[in-house]
């Protein structure tokens, strides 16, 4: 008898690092790290990491509902006027109901089909370019546009700390400190650096 075991699809999304960010002098916002490792047919890239503001999640939740009317979309957690981004509770409080969010979304297949998501998820464009790049507005495409941040964030800087425990490895900021530009891009470690504030208005 030969059993064929077909492998299970996963999705495992992580939103964690909280960090504030400084927009300028009077403005601050936290953003968050979305850890994304999966061996869905439906993602481009098995591992990534992104850093999205809540207003972004905002953005996404819109446009997947516009997309997906007969679905009724999970909330995010509320937008109170009395979060203060200075108290841990309310912090932590936001993201876990941003992991939450995202954890029932990619458990449907309706809108893992959006593209919007995949570019939410999976690079660091903002809310216009993702729109623009969904219309064919632009000369990437999705797919080029998740191969070419991945290619960008090679820099994996907690597991380049432990790489250089057992190497004399100085750089850690150098491209080519990480694994190549090889097909490693399944390898399930995975770390983000901040993006620059200034990147969104």
């Amino acid at each position: 008898l030969i059993f064929i075991m077909h492998l299970q699809e996963f999705v495992t999304v992580l939103v964690r690092d909280p960090r504030i960010q400084k927009e300028d002098s009077w403005h601050s916002y936290i953003d968050y790290e979305i850890f994304i490792h999966t061996n869905s047919m439906c993602f481009t890239r098995k591992t990534s990491c992104v850093r999205r503001r809540y207003r972004e999640f905002v953005w996404l939740r819109q446009r997947l509902q516009s997309n997906a009317v007969l679905i009724q979309l999970p909330e995010l957690p509320s937008k109170t006027p009395f979060f203060n981004m200075n108290n841990p509770n309310h912090v932590d409080h936001r993201r876990q109901g941003l992991q939450e969010f995202l954890e029932k979304i990619l458990q449907d297949a309706l809108l893992l089909s959006d593209s919007r998501l995949h570019l939410f998820l999976q690079t660091q464009l903002s809310p216009e370019d993702m729109e623009a790049c969904v219309s064919g507005q632009t000369k990437y495409s999705v797919a080029d546009a998740i191969h070419s941040f991945a290619s960008l964030n090679r820099r994996f800087p907690i597991e380049d700390e432990e790489r250089k425990k057992g190497k004399n490895d100085t750089d850690s900021d150098s491209e080519s400190s990480s694994s190549g530009l090889g097909p490693s891009d399944d390898s399930i470690s995975c770390g983000c650096k901040a993006s620059p504030a200034s990147e969104e208005s």
